[in-house]
């Protein structure tokens, strides 16, 4: 499951007069001059029903309501940091403590959430029956999309205390406090037993490392952590403890890695081609509960298909497809997905020996039918006998769904590719129909666009601007024939925004991958949509639906605002918008309808 912290460094702040800085922005100069690579501050933004400020004596630093949050958001950012709150809850007023942590999380620019939850006095003290109602009030204030963490002491002994089962319908990431020096023990010991405590939660861990211990010992934490427990991501306790000594080991990318040959070899785009369907000897399977077996049904294909009904809690089988790769090099790997017994949303394919780490990618199976969906290209060594093995269990977390284990597909790349896992194969525009969006026509059928790029208009208004990119419409046969009908990715990639903007309505960016013919990645973003499917960290593919086409809110007629950036203007402010500044228009976008139509997917 990808969350908000995959790939990031992350720091601790507890309260202002735990740290020398007096302002936001010399905290903030502290972290860009000592740990640069430190892209994430968590800051502790209530304490049971009170904000934090209460028990803070530092007030330029305190946190006080929105209006605080809203600064720290403002500098962080600035400084391209992203601002993630986490809280004590103590269950003693659960109406008043959930409603403070929604005011929190929905002041624009706060990425997440972390609940301190400990079996301590001064910690929760709610009991178990106070858990669902309060987090069921706090899941409906912030939306089934925003992320909440849990941060826990992951010793084996407080983990029932804490009533665990209770909390995991409504968290999505676990963050054990690995503190091998406030528990006086070996550091290793301490983290295999966090996740030996806790992996079988089923929700990634992300663990929080002790910033006031020796450097050796954290950067062999940090090492240990990301190579042989593959966390996703870091974070540090706290600010304010680590010094200058501290700072090199906590200033260190996560996943750094060699990057390939970028020349690319004669040929065309594909090259071999190998499909493992469950009839071959390279599909091999397994039982953990005798109770529960695999079903079969003969597919349209002409090769047998296996099902089952999916898990909420547990494994009960397995499958794996090793393809026995001969060559080393990029790889497309896409699975078929039947139209029948595929409804799952949560089927979590594990690929193997891809940048030397085990990659997670989750598909929704009931978007397909009968098709061949991507889970990525990567890139693989021949030499490494687990190279390419993708392995499917019947562990979704849903009980009425059915999950479809069909054939695999490798296909070779043999043309250029980046120095990232992922590549992209094209553009196809974001509206139509299928037929419609695989022709000729960029803008297709009788889709057009209303204002155009670099368009000035609003002329002698205060919102006179240039346009950034299209508005496109569909006002045949009808008027707003364009109204809720299917946004799609244009490309693939991951969602980097998801949610509502003031004067926006609902928009999305994708952090599109680079093109396969050049390398080039540009930042898409779907505005004034409805009915969001994704999620922040989602990986999409081209012609996914993600959206509806929207009103924002009312405020202008049915369309899709539609423009691309070959910057980082959109990941950082989502709102991004240069008004006059046509200079800053024409270097941080490009035109979506010149763009797409130069990079039409290679594979058609």
């Amino acid at each position: 499951m990808p969350t908000p912290y995959d790939g990031k460094v992350a720091l601790w702040q507890w309260k202002g007069s735990s740290v020398s800085e007096d302002t936001i922005e010399e905290f903030v100069r502290t972290i860009r001059q000592w740990a640069p690579h430190v892209k994430q501050v968590w800051v502790k933004t209530t304490d049971g029903s009170d904000w934090m400020g209460k028990f803070d004596t530092k007030k330029s630093l305190s946190i006080d309501g929105p209006d605080s949050i809203a600064r720290w958001v403002q500098v962080l950012e600035a400084n391209g940091m992203e601002f993630h709150a986490w809280c004590v809850p103590k269950g003693k007023d659960i109406v008043a403590e959930a409603d403070i942590i929604i005011e929190t999380c929905n002041v624009a620019g706060v990425q997440s959430v972390i609940l301190d939850v400990e079996p301590y006095t001064g910690f929760w003290q709610g009991g178990r029956e106070a858990i669902r109602p309060f987090m069921t009030r706090l899941r409906r204030g912030v939306g089934g999309r925003f992320h909440i963490g849990m941060s826990v002491d992951p010793r084996p002994q407080h983990f029932n205390r804490i009533y665990p089962e209770e909390w995991r319908p409504f968290v999505n990431s676990v963050h054990p406090q690995c503190y091998w020096v406030t528990f006086e023990r070996d550091l290793e010991e301490v983290l295999d037993e966090a996740y030996e405590t806790w992996e079988s939660y089923g929700l990634p861990l992300i663990p929080a490392l002790q910033g006031n211990a020796p450097v050796s010992e954290m950067e062999q934490a940090r090492n240990y952590s990301v190579t042989f427990h593959n966390a996703p991501g870091l974070s540090w306790w706290r600010f304010g403890v680590i010094g200058p000594t501290q700072f090199p080991a906590v200033n260190h990318p996560i996943g750094e890695i060699d990057p390939p040959d970028s020349t690319p070899p004669e040929g065309g785009y594909f090259g071999s081609e190998l499909v493992i369907t469950p009839d071959d000897p390279g599909f091999r399977y397994g039982v953990h509960d005798s109770n529960e077996g695999f079903k079969s049904f003969l597919g349209t294909w002409g090769w047998n298909v296996k099902y089952k009904n999916t898990s909420a809690t547990s494994s009960k089988v397995w499958a794996l497809w090793d393809p026995n790769l001969t060559e080393s090099g990029w790889y497309e790997v896409s699975t078929f997905i039947p139209a029948r017994h595929a409804s799952t949303t949560r089927a979590r394919f594990k690929i193997h020996g891809a940048q030397a780490t085990e990659l997670t990618v989750e598909v929704n199976q009931s978007q397909y039918f009968n098709l061949w969906a991507p889970l990525g290209i990567f890139q693989f060594d021949a030499n490494n006998p687990r190279a390419g093995i993708v392995f499917l269990n019947d562990l979704t977390y849903e009980a009425d769904k059915e999950i479809a284990f069909d054939a695999m597909r490798y296909r070779r790349i043999i043309g250029r590719t980046p120095t990232t896992g992922y590549v992209s194969d094209g553009f196809d525009p974001p509206i139509g129909t299928r037929e419609e969006r695989e022709g000729s026509k960029v803008w297709p059928g009788y889709w057009f666009d209303a204002t155009g790029f670099a368009v000035r208009y609003n002329k002698g208004t205060a919102q006179e601007a240039y346009h950034t990119g299209s508005d496109l419409n569909l006002n045949r046969p009808y008027w707003d024939a364009d109204a809720h009908s299917p946004v799609y990715s244009a490309a693939s990639g991951v969602v980097t925004f998801a949610g509502r903007l003031t004067g926006w309505g609902n928009v999305i960016v994708i952090r599109h991958d680079p093109l396969v013919t050049t390398g080039q990645r540009l930042y898409g973003r779907y505005s004034h949509v409805e009915n969001i499917r994704v999620k922040v960290g989602d990986r999409v593919q081209r012609s996914q639906q993600i959206a509806s086409v929207g009103n924002a809110e009312g405020l202008f007629p049915y369309h899709l605002h539609f423009d691309l950036s070959p910057t980082e203007a959109l990941e950082s402010t989502p709102w991004d918008w240069p008004k006059l500044d046509l200079n800053r228009l024409l270097r941080d976008y490009v035109d979506p309808r010149k763009f797409v139509e130069e990079n039409r997917p290679l594979s058609r």
